[in-house]
């Protein structure tokens, strides 16, 4: 499993986004150059086999190469309970789908996604519907925006003579 703070290795091919809590995992897919994130949907969780048959038919469905799980962080930075609970979870899913997981810091995606909502003006009744899906969205997007700086550093670095 990758983290935030190793080098994000690049390939072409969507990428799955996903904000995973207990009732709900909130789902984004990437563009087929990993440029842009869009939300697909929220899975309503029952158990760990209808949620994983439910995330392999996404993966079919969009082609998927790779999958973003949030990592719930504490605001120091450290791993709590559910940060250890998302690790177990993204193992689940390299084990049961053969691609690569990586780990990325969700702080206050959840926040931010309860702002944008609060700006477009959609109260309570939509928000449940739409909220963990935004958080995924944010936090692939937050993957893709990092992972297009990394590139772009080094190739910048190997333009100058660096290695």
């Amino acid at each position: 499993m990758a983290d935030r703070q190793n080098a994000i290795p690049h390939s072409s091919g969507r990428i799955l986004g996903l904000d995973v809590g207990a009732r709900r995992i909130g789902i984004a897919v990437s563009d087929p150059l990993g440029i842009t994130a869009q939300g697909v949907s929220t899975l309503h969780r029952r158990n760990r086999r209808y949620d994983l048959a439910e995330l392999r038919k996404l993966l079919a469905e969009y082609e998927v190469l790779e999958i973003v799980v949030g990592n719930p962080l504490r605001m120091s930075g450290q791993a709590g309970a559910q940060a250890e609970k998302m690790i177990e979870f993204a193992r689940q899913l390299e084990q049961a789908f053969s691609l690569p997981v990586h780990l990325w810091d969700e702080r206050l995606s959840t926040a931010e996604a309860h702002r944008l909502l609060d700006e477009t003006g959609i109260r309570d009744s939509r928000r449940k519907q739409v909220i963990d899906k935004m958080a995924a969205v944010l936090i692939l997007q937050s993957f893709l925006d990092a992972r297009a700086a990394n590139s772009h550093l080094t190739t910048e670095t190997r333009r100058h003579g660096g290695e």
